[in-house]
Protein backbone atom coordinates (compact mmCIF):
# COMPACT_ATOMS: atom_id res chain seq x y z
CA UNK A 1 0.00 0.00 0.00
CA UNK A 2 1.35 3.42 -0.89
CA UNK A 3 2.13 5.61 2.01
CA UNK A 4 -0.58 8.54 3.17
CA UNK A 5 0.74 11.84 2.05
CA UNK A 6 1.71 14.22 4.75
CA UNK A 7 0.56 17.63 5.00
CA UNK A 8 2.92 20.15 4.62
CA UNK A 9 1.59 23.85 5.07
CA UNK A 10 3.64 27.06 3.17
CA UNK A 11 3.22 30.51 3.04
CA UNK A 12 4.93 32.90 0.69
CA UNK A 13 6.83 36.11 1.51
CA UNK A 14 4.18 38.47 0.53
CA UNK A 15 2.79 40.89 3.08
CA UNK A 16 1.15 44.17 3.84
CA UNK A 17 -0.30 46.85 5.95
CA UNK A 18 -2.89 44.22 6.99
CA UNK A 19 -0.93 41.09 7.53
CA UNK A 20 2.60 40.51 8.07
CA UNK A 21 5.27 37.38 8.10
CA UNK A 22 4.73 36.95 11.77
CA UNK A 23 1.14 37.08 11.16
CA UNK A 24 1.36 34.20 8.67
CA UNK A 25 4.14 32.21 10.84
CA UNK A 26 1.07 32.03 13.28
CA UNK A 27 -1.59 30.34 10.94
CA UNK A 28 1.58 27.95 10.21
CA UNK A 29 1.98 27.06 14.12
CA UNK A 30 -2.03 26.70 13.73
CA UNK A 31 -1.98 24.48 11.20
CA UNK A 32 0.32 22.04 12.76
CA UNK A 33 -1.75 22.88 15.98
CA UNK A 34 0.86 23.44 18.02
CA UNK A 35 -1.43 24.72 20.88
CA UNK A 36 -2.45 21.06 21.28
CA UNK A 37 0.99 19.78 21.07
CA UNK A 38 2.30 21.08 24.46
CA UNK A 39 0.96 21.71 27.67
CA UNK A 40 1.38 23.85 31.14
CA UNK A 41 4.77 22.52 32.77
CA UNK A 42 6.07 21.34 30.17
CA UNK A 43 9.69 22.15 29.30
CA UNK A 44 10.36 22.78 24.94
CA UNK A 45 12.92 22.92 23.63
CA UNK A 46 13.50 25.22 20.55
CA UNK A 47 16.18 23.77 18.36
CA UNK A 48 17.72 26.53 16.01
CA UNK A 49 20.95 27.23 15.09
CA UNK A 50 22.59 30.35 16.04
CA UNK A 51 25.01 31.12 13.04
CA UNK A 52 28.57 31.24 13.72
CA UNK A 53 29.88 34.53 14.29
CA UNK A 54 30.18 36.52 11.18
CA UNK A 55 27.65 34.91 9.44
CA UNK A 56 24.18 36.75 8.77
CA UNK A 57 21.93 34.16 7.15
CA UNK A 58 20.63 32.29 10.11
CA UNK A 59 17.02 32.29 11.27
CA UNK A 60 16.12 36.21 12.39
CA UNK A 61 15.71 36.37 16.15
CA UNK A 62 12.29 38.27 16.19
CA UNK A 63 10.83 35.46 14.40
CA UNK A 64 12.18 32.86 17.18
CA UNK A 65 10.53 35.25 19.29
CA UNK A 66 7.12 34.71 17.44
CA UNK A 67 7.48 30.77 17.99
CA UNK A 68 8.73 31.59 21.65
CA UNK A 69 5.33 32.98 22.40
CA UNK A 70 2.74 30.82 20.85
CA UNK A 71 4.54 28.20 22.66
CA UNK A 72 4.28 30.32 26.45
CA UNK A 73 0.59 30.61 25.06
CA UNK A 74 0.54 26.94 26.42
CA UNK A 75 1.54 27.06 29.12
CA UNK A 76 4.68 25.41 28.81
CA UNK A 77 8.12 27.08 29.00
CA UNK A 78 10.27 27.02 26.12
CA UNK A 79 13.96 27.12 25.66
CA UNK A 80 16.36 28.03 22.93
CA UNK A 81 18.93 25.40 22.15
CA UNK A 82 21.56 23.95 20.25
CA UNK A 83 24.69 21.26 20.87
CA UNK A 84 28.45 22.02 20.95
CA UNK A 85 30.34 21.83 17.43
CA UNK A 86 32.56 19.35 16.77
CA UNK A 87 35.28 21.37 14.22
CA UNK A 88 36.92 23.97 16.55
CA UNK A 89 34.88 27.63 16.17
CA UNK A 90 32.93 29.99 17.69
CA UNK A 91 30.78 27.56 18.77
CA UNK A 92 32.90 24.59 20.16
CA UNK A 93 32.33 24.93 23.77
CA UNK A 94 29.75 26.58 25.98
CA UNK A 95 30.70 29.87 27.14
CA UNK A 96 31.88 30.66 23.41
CA UNK A 97 28.66 29.44 21.89
CA UNK A 98 26.24 31.64 24.21
CA UNK A 99 28.52 34.80 24.00
CA UNK A 100 27.76 34.13 19.88
CA UNK A 101 24.43 33.59 20.35
CA UNK A 102 23.98 36.71 22.40
CA UNK A 103 26.33 38.55 19.75
CA UNK A 104 24.12 36.90 16.98
CA UNK A 105 20.68 38.42 18.90
CA UNK A 106 19.62 35.77 20.41
CA UNK A 107 19.35 36.72 24.08
CA UNK A 108 16.80 36.75 26.52
CA UNK A 109 15.31 40.36 25.32
CA UNK A 110 15.14 39.68 22.25
CA UNK A 111 14.16 36.22 21.91
CA UNK A 112 11.91 35.89 24.94
CA UNK A 113 13.30 32.68 26.09
CA UNK A 114 16.65 31.63 28.00
CA UNK A 115 19.30 30.11 26.57
CA UNK A 116 20.46 26.17 26.98
CA UNK A 117 23.40 24.38 25.03
CA UNK A 118 21.91 21.16 25.03
CA UNK A 119 25.15 19.19 25.44
CA UNK A 120 26.94 20.87 27.96
CA UNK A 121 29.85 22.78 28.98
CA UNK A 122 32.16 21.15 26.62
CA UNK A 123 29.71 18.80 24.67
CA UNK A 124 29.94 15.73 26.98
CA UNK A 125 27.02 16.00 28.55
CA UNK A 126 24.71 13.18 26.46
CA UNK A 127 22.65 10.43 27.16
CA UNK A 128 22.92 7.13 24.80
CA UNK A 129 19.50 6.56 22.83
CA UNK A 130 19.01 2.63 21.82
CA UNK A 131 17.83 2.89 17.91
CA UNK A 132 17.28 0.21 15.47
CA UNK A 133 19.63 1.57 12.82
CA UNK A 134 21.79 0.54 9.73
CA UNK A 135 25.01 1.96 11.22
CA UNK A 136 23.87 2.58 14.90
CA UNK A 137 22.02 0.74 17.42
CA UNK A 138 23.05 3.46 19.84
CA UNK A 139 23.59 7.28 19.42
CA UNK A 140 24.72 9.81 21.95
CA UNK A 141 22.06 12.84 21.76
CA UNK A 142 22.62 16.19 24.32
CA UNK A 143 21.11 15.07 27.37
CA UNK A 144 18.95 18.58 27.34
CA UNK A 145 17.06 17.57 24.22
CA UNK A 146 16.64 14.14 25.87
CA UNK A 147 15.45 16.15 28.66
CA UNK A 148 13.02 18.17 27.00
CA UNK A 149 9.21 17.06 26.54
CA UNK A 150 9.09 18.58 23.26
CA UNK A 151 10.26 20.67 20.86
CA UNK A 152 9.69 23.16 17.66
CA UNK A 153 12.29 22.44 15.47
CA UNK A 154 13.39 26.05 13.81
CA UNK A 155 15.82 25.41 10.86
CA UNK A 156 17.04 27.62 7.84
CA UNK A 157 16.96 25.20 4.68
CA UNK A 158 19.99 26.11 2.54
CA UNK A 159 22.81 24.11 0.83
CA UNK A 160 25.30 21.90 2.29
CA UNK A 161 28.62 20.54 1.02
CA UNK A 162 28.29 16.98 2.60
CA UNK A 163 24.07 16.70 2.45
CA UNK A 164 23.40 18.42 -0.38
CA UNK A 165 21.10 20.77 1.77
CA UNK A 166 20.44 20.84 5.23
CA UNK A 167 17.15 21.05 6.36
CA UNK A 168 14.66 19.84 9.84
CA UNK A 169 16.65 16.52 9.25
CA UNK A 170 19.73 17.36 9.62
CA UNK A 171 19.03 19.86 12.60
CA UNK A 172 17.65 17.15 14.69
CA UNK A 173 20.33 14.48 13.66
CA UNK A 174 23.52 16.98 13.41
CA UNK A 175 22.34 19.60 15.85
CA UNK A 176 21.05 17.35 18.50
CA UNK A 177 24.24 14.79 18.86
CA UNK A 178 26.64 15.25 21.53
CA UNK A 179 30.14 15.90 20.60
CA UNK A 180 30.69 11.87 20.14
CA UNK A 181 27.43 12.03 18.46
CA UNK A 182 28.84 14.01 15.61
CA UNK A 183 32.36 12.35 15.64
CA UNK A 184 30.48 8.82 15.33
CA UNK A 185 28.47 10.81 12.23
CA UNK A 186 31.43 12.48 10.84
CA UNK A 187 34.18 9.95 10.77
CA UNK A 188 35.42 6.20 11.23
CA UNK A 189 38.46 6.90 12.88
CA UNK A 190 39.95 8.68 15.09
CA UNK A 191 41.42 11.96 15.59
CA UNK A 192 44.86 12.64 14.71
CA UNK A 193 47.67 15.13 15.90
CA UNK A 194 49.09 17.66 13.95
CA UNK A 195 52.60 17.43 15.37
CA UNK A 196 54.29 20.45 13.41
CA UNK A 197 51.67 22.55 16.00
CA UNK A 198 51.64 20.60 19.09
CA UNK A 199 53.40 21.52 22.09
CA UNK A 200 53.28 18.54 24.34
CA UNK A 201 51.32 20.47 26.68
CA UNK A 202 49.28 17.23 27.94
CA UNK A 203 46.02 18.88 28.24
CA UNK A 204 44.38 16.27 25.63
CA UNK A 205 46.25 13.45 27.81
CA UNK A 206 44.81 14.47 30.76
CA UNK A 207 41.38 14.68 29.63
CA UNK A 208 41.38 12.07 26.88
CA UNK A 209 38.84 9.52 29.42
CA UNK A 210 39.87 6.21 27.12
CA UNK A 211 43.44 6.92 27.94
CA UNK A 212 44.42 6.43 24.35
CA UNK A 213 46.25 9.67 24.44
CA UNK A 214 50.60 9.68 25.36
CA UNK A 215 53.09 12.25 24.85
CA UNK A 216 56.33 11.52 23.58
CA UNK A 217 59.39 13.62 23.23
CA UNK A 218 56.96 17.06 23.63
CA UNK A 219 54.35 15.55 21.10
CA UNK A 220 51.03 14.11 21.65
CA UNK A 221 50.18 10.41 19.98
CA UNK A 222 46.58 9.27 19.56
CA UNK A 223 46.43 5.70 19.44
CA UNK A 224 43.43 4.69 16.92
CA UNK A 225 43.04 1.16 18.81
CA UNK A 226 42.07 2.74 22.04
CA UNK A 227 40.08 6.01 21.24
CA UNK A 228 36.53 5.80 21.78
CA UNK A 229 35.60 8.67 19.67
CA UNK A 230 34.77 10.95 22.13
CA UNK A 231 36.23 13.92 20.55
CA UNK A 232 37.08 15.58 23.97
CA UNK A 233 40.64 16.42 22.41
CA UNK A 234 39.65 18.21 19.88
CA UNK A 235 38.04 21.01 21.77
CA UNK A 236 40.43 20.98 24.92
CA UNK A 237 43.76 21.18 22.36
CA UNK A 238 45.02 25.01 23.08
CA UNK A 239 46.93 24.75 19.39
CA UNK A 240 43.80 23.72 17.86
CA UNK A 241 46.11 20.93 16.53
CA UNK A 242 44.08 17.71 17.15
CA UNK A 243 41.95 17.55 13.52
CA UNK A 244 38.98 14.97 12.64
CA UNK A 245 39.42 12.61 10.10
CA UNK A 246 36.91 13.32 7.77
CA UNK A 247 36.72 9.89 6.20
CA UNK A 248 32.87 9.36 6.23
CA UNK A 249 31.55 9.28 2.32
CA UNK A 250 28.67 11.66 1.98
CA UNK A 251 26.15 8.83 1.74
CA UNK A 252 26.87 7.09 4.63
CA UNK A 253 26.93 11.08 6.49
CA UNK A 254 23.69 10.84 5.26
CA UNK A 255 22.27 7.67 6.23
CA UNK A 256 23.70 8.39 9.84
CA UNK A 257 22.77 11.58 10.42
CA UNK A 258 19.09 10.01 9.63
CA UNK A 259 19.60 7.77 12.48
CA UNK A 260 20.78 10.26 14.44
CA UNK A 261 17.58 12.07 13.85
CA UNK A 262 15.42 9.32 15.40
CA UNK A 263 17.39 9.28 18.33
CA UNK A 264 16.85 13.30 18.88
CA UNK A 265 12.82 12.49 18.60
CA UNK A 266 12.69 9.19 20.34
CA UNK A 267 10.21 9.65 23.20
CA UNK A 268 8.81 13.43 22.18
CA UNK A 269 6.02 10.99 20.68
CA UNK A 270 4.03 13.81 18.87
CA UNK A 271 5.45 16.64 20.45
CA UNK A 272 6.93 17.81 17.95
CA UNK A 273 6.74 20.90 15.15
CA UNK A 274 8.91 20.92 12.28
CA UNK A 275 8.84 24.66 10.75
CA UNK A 276 11.58 25.63 7.52
CA UNK A 277 13.08 28.65 6.51
CA UNK A 278 13.89 28.80 2.97
CA UNK A 279 15.12 32.56 2.91
CA UNK A 280 18.83 32.93 1.84
CA UNK A 281 19.53 29.60 0.40
CA UNK A 282 23.13 29.59 0.77
CA UNK A 283 25.53 27.45 -0.93
CA UNK A 284 27.09 26.23 2.65
CA UNK A 285 25.87 25.54 6.04
CA UNK A 286 25.76 28.63 8.45
CA UNK A 287 28.48 27.10 10.48
CA UNK A 288 31.10 29.14 8.28
CA UNK A 289 31.86 32.48 9.56
CA UNK A 290 30.99 34.31 6.36
CA UNK A 291 27.57 34.18 4.79
CA UNK A 292 27.79 33.88 0.37
CA UNK A 293 25.03 35.43 -1.96
CA UNK A 294 21.85 33.08 -2.32
CA UNK A 295 21.39 31.15 -4.96
CA UNK A 296 17.57 31.32 -5.31
CA UNK A 297 15.21 33.88 -4.60
CA UNK A 298 13.56 33.50 -1.06
CA UNK A 299 10.65 31.51 -0.93
CA UNK A 300 8.56 31.24 1.77
CA UNK A 301 8.26 29.52 5.35
CA UNK A 302 7.00 25.86 5.64
CA UNK A 303 5.74 23.97 7.98
CA UNK A 304 4.42 20.37 9.18
CA UNK A 305 5.22 17.70 11.71
CA UNK A 306 7.04 15.49 9.46
CA UNK A 307 10.64 16.32 9.05
CA UNK A 308 10.70 13.95 5.76
CA UNK A 309 7.59 15.17 3.79
CA UNK A 310 8.90 19.19 4.90
CA UNK A 311 12.76 18.82 3.73
CA UNK A 312 11.08 16.84 0.61
CA UNK A 313 8.71 19.88 0.16
CA UNK A 314 11.82 22.43 0.48
CA UNK A 315 14.22 20.60 -2.23
CA UNK A 316 11.53 20.54 -4.88
CA UNK A 317 10.30 24.44 -4.41
CA UNK A 318 13.92 25.09 -4.04
CA UNK A 319 14.95 23.37 -7.12
CA UNK A 320 11.67 24.88 -9.19
CA UNK A 321 13.09 28.40 -8.76
CA UNK A 322 15.62 29.75 -11.38
CA UNK A 323 18.88 30.39 -10.33
CA UNK A 324 20.53 33.50 -9.28
CA UNK A 325 23.46 34.34 -11.97
CA UNK A 326 27.23 35.67 -10.57
CA UNK A 327 26.57 33.17 -7.34
CA UNK A 328 28.62 29.45 -6.27
CA UNK A 329 25.66 28.01 -8.61
CA UNK A 330 27.36 26.16 -11.74
CA UNK A 331 24.98 24.30 -13.18
CA UNK A 332 20.80 24.00 -13.17
CA UNK A 333 19.50 27.74 -13.27
CA UNK A 334 16.98 26.81 -15.45
CA UNK A 335 13.34 25.99 -13.12
CA UNK A 336 13.38 22.20 -12.32
CA UNK A 337 17.74 22.12 -12.63
CA UNK A 338 18.80 20.18 -9.75
CA UNK A 339 20.55 23.61 -7.73
CA UNK A 340 22.07 21.47 -4.81
CA UNK A 341 24.06 19.09 -7.53
CA UNK A 342 24.64 22.56 -8.99
CA UNK A 343 26.60 23.77 -5.64
CA UNK A 344 28.09 20.08 -4.70
CA UNK A 345 27.97 18.06 -7.37
CA UNK A 346 29.30 14.98 -5.82
CA UNK A 347 26.27 14.88 -3.31
CA UNK A 348 23.29 12.74 -4.01
CA UNK A 349 21.04 14.90 -1.43
CA UNK A 350 18.03 12.54 -1.72
CA UNK A 351 19.80 9.64 0.34
CA UNK A 352 18.94 11.45 3.81
CA UNK A 353 15.42 11.61 2.62
CA UNK A 354 15.01 7.55 1.31
CA UNK A 355 16.95 6.95 5.00
CA UNK A 356 15.06 8.80 7.08
CA UNK A 357 12.11 7.11 5.61
CA UNK A 358 13.35 3.78 5.75
CA UNK A 359 14.13 4.71 9.38
CA UNK A 360 10.35 5.37 9.93
CA UNK A 361 10.63 9.36 10.58
CA UNK A 362 8.17 10.15 8.16
CA UNK A 363 7.18 9.72 4.20
CA UNK A 364 8.57 11.78 1.55
CA UNK A 365 5.36 12.47 -0.17
CA UNK A 366 3.65 15.03 0.75
CA UNK A 367 0.57 17.59 -0.20
CA UNK A 368 1.71 21.10 0.03
CA UNK A 369 -1.24 23.14 1.49
CA UNK A 370 -0.84 26.93 1.20
CA UNK A 371 -1.86 29.61 3.78
CA UNK A 372 -3.04 33.06 3.16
Amino acid sequence: MENAKSRVYFADLRAGVKRNLFDKLDVLMERVDLKRKFSKGQLIAIKLHFGEKGNTSYIRPNFVRRVVERVKETGAKPFLTDANTLYVGQRGESVSHLITAIENGFDYAVAGAPLIIADGLRGESARKIQIEGQHFKEVSIGSEIVAADGMVVLTHFKCHEMTGFGGAIKNIGMGCASREGKLAQHSNVAPIVDQSGCTGCESCYKWCPAGAITVEGRKALIDANICIGCGKCIIVCPEKTIHIQWDETTAGLQEKMAEYACGGLKGKDRRVVFINFITQVTPSCDCYGHTDAPIVPDIGILASDDPVALDHACAVLVNQQEGIKNTALESGHEPGGDKFRGVHPEVDWEIQLVHAEKMGLGNRGYELIAVL
